[in-house]
């Protein structure tokens, strides 16, 4: 199946290419991207650092996307996609959660990425409600998948019971 969803530690996974939830300034932080950075070594950071800013503290703005290598990962890339903050949904929040998604599956395809994993981008401290953002993280990479041969599979890791659940829902299978 080119999209599953699972529940598990996204630092772990066999995959090509893991997607961070990162901030702007890819200075590592909390969640997944404070877990990912640990996992992957100080080489990661010190990769971080060396992409370029694009404006003051902006290296990776909104709804874009950059790549590292995996560095102690078993997955071979790191793609940093930064999420919208969470408003009530009227500042365009859904347009750049979709952005996060194509961008990364774009630079994962340029990378020769076959497998990918994302996680529930902006659901934690950015406060995109699941039930709101899994259809759309779920609708991009369907319309990704749709038309273009890399990556081949998707898959979407919950950290947690209650988020795989609801992504589940979204994707239209079982709640096992």
């Amino acid at each position: 199946m080119p999209i599953e969803v699972i529940q598990g530690d996204i630092t772990r996974l066999a995959v090509d290419a893991i997607v961070n939830a990162a901030n702007e300034a890819l200075s590592g932080g909390g969640g997944v991207d404070g877990a990912i950075h640990r996992a992957a070594g100080p080489e990661l950071h010190e990769a971080c650092r060396a992409i370029p800013f694009v404006r003051p503290y902006v290296r990776c703005p909104t709804g874009e996307a950059r790549i590292t290598d995996g560095f102690a990962l078993t997955a071979r890339h790191v793609i940093h996609t930064v999420g919208p903050v969470w408003h009530g949904g009227d500042r365009g929040e859904s347009a750049l959660l979709a952005s996060c998604h194509r961008e990364s599956l774009r630079l994962a395809a340029q990378h020769d990425v076959r497998t990918i994993a994302f996680p529930a981008i902006s659901c934690g401290v950015f406060g995109y409600p699941p039930e709101l953002a899994a259809p759309v993280a779920i609708a991009a990479s369907r319309e990704w998948l749709d038309t273009h041969a890399l990556p081949a599979d998707v898959v979407l890791c919950c950290l947690d019971a209650e988020m795989a659940a609801v992504f589940r829902r979204a994707l239209g299978v079982g709640l096992t």
